[in-house]
């Protein structure tokens, strides 16, 4: 009990992370917010591939890339904009951008349950 005690003690906490700041015009950065805004509400809880999917359809010129949209996502989630929710299926996480408003129906996707290759014990 002394040992944990004195390893609980001994790390170091976390580091705070600095807000993050958006590079683009404000005017840029509204158009962009607002786009990805509108997507996540009328689609419903989206992964970021399934964001970045629904963002090219669109044809939003601001977004310089997928790297862009992921730091565009993450300073909504800094000003409160959207929430990121976590589906738990099984062992398997899937993190999922959904506004503040919308109430969380997330659909479960099914996990094929495959039998295991058979184990090789070593003596």
């Amino acid at each position: 009990m002394f040992g944990s005690a004195v390893r609980y003690f001994s790390t170091k906490p976390k580091p705070k992370m600095k807000p993050i700041e958006l590079k683009t015009p404000p005017e840029q950065t509204q158009t962009i917010t607002r786009a990805i805004f509108d997507i996540v509400k009328e689609h419903g809880p989206l992964t970021v591939s399934e964001t970045w999917e629904r963002i090219q359809e669109v044809g939003l010129r601001g977004l310089t890339g997928k790297r862009h949209m992921k730091i565009v996502l993450r300073w909504m989630r800094e000003r409160q904009k959207l929430r990121l929710i976590c589906n738990h299926i099984g062992p398997h996480k899937q993190f999922l951008y959904t506004t503040w408003f919308t109430k969380p129906a997330v659909k479960h996707a099914k996990v094929v349950n495959s039998p295991s290759p058979p184990r090789l014990l070593k003596l």
